[in-house]
């Protein structure tokens, strides 16, 4: 498909279709990694680990229990995928015009970290309550009876997790992504075929979404906590007085749970979306993220 104007309307149109394909595909293809993730998080004891977890909920329930929430997590995460990536190449369009041409390549880290920040912001707005509605029905039998004001319940800590873990993930990437055309490959990406590009996207992908595991993970475990939590349980306290406590019960060791299943989830996840972005873009004629081509026609704008 060609025709697409680089940061024309149509063009953020289409990264945020892609952004949605990545993301609802993939987190809802981890679904019992994320499940089990959620259930260790709230009861550390729940099982053994990831391949124990696996065989009893499978054993037990099931392929339909192994993917308990999973309809709440394919569609928060598609509406967040369309969010954060389409708003990120929007805002990294618009931030480099208000910065201008060479103040947007000297700081162009600090400026793959301001717009995925903002993009991860309002990208959270959309899921933050099919976030709730899925760790409570992986975590617990009861019914959601939190109301409209529950579902938002976890909005600040789901900010606290997902923008950091945002940032990472695109300035990193980016960064990675330029450092293995320059510094292993040693030729520009356009020297390179659309097969081996999106080779190299996998491979910052996921060296990304390690990175993005480790800084995300102690706000995620605030998340299974809170969400988990009963209304009786809450006891009509605020968000930051519930936060409090659940981080006081966790202790500075606690907050870790969970995370070997984090790191083997989200770098998966990570390069899957960032592969399957990239796949969308060659697709309709669009460059792959990164390496310099998305920099250049940016600021040439």
């Amino acid at each position: 498909m060609a025709g697409i104007e680089i940061n024309s309307k149509k063009y953020f149109v289409y990264c945020g279709i892609g952004g949605a394909l990545a993301c609802g595909n993939t987190h809802f293809l981890m679904t019992p990694i994320d499940m089990l993730k959620c259930r260790i998080q709230v009861n550390k004891s729940a099982y053994k680990g990831i391949v124990d977890g696996l065989y009893r909920v499978g054993t037990e329930q099931g392929l339909r229990g192994l993917f308990v929430g999973g309809l709440p997590t394919y569609v928060g995460y598609s509406l967040q995928g369309m969010g954060k990536y389409g708003f990120y190449e929007f805002f990294k369009y618009n931030y480099s015009q208000m910065a201008g041409a060479e103040n947007a390549h000297k700081y162009k880290t600090a400026l793959y970290l301001a717009s995925s920040a903002t993009a991860e912001f309002f990208a959270d707005i959309m899921l933050c309550p099919f976030e709730a509605i899925k760790v409570r029905r992986q975590t617990t039998a009861e019914p959601f009876t939190a109301g409209f004001n529950g579902l938002y319940r976890g909005i600040v800590p789901l900010w606290f997790r997902q923008i950091p873990y945002t940032m990472v993930k695109f300035a990193s990437f980016e960064n990675i992504v330029e450092g293995i055309y320059t510094h292993v490959l040693s030729r520009p990406k356009e020297q390179y075929s659309k097969g081996k590009q999106l080779g190299v996207t996998f491979s910052a992908g996921y060296m990304a979404g390690i990175l993005c595991a480790i800084v995300s993970h102690p706000a995620d475990t605030v998340v299974s906590k809170l969400n988990n939590m009963s209304k009786a349980a809450a006891g009509g306290a605020s968000n930051m007085t519930l936060i409090g406590r659940i981080l006081k019960d966790l202790g500075p060791t606690g907050i870790w749970t969970g995370l070997g299943p984090r790191i083997f989830m989200i770098g998966t996840l990570t390069a899957a979306q960032w592969f399957i972005y990239d796949s969308f873009k060659v697709r309709t004629g669009l460059p792959t993220t990164g390496g310099g081509n998305v920099e250049k026609a940016t600021l040439n704008q």
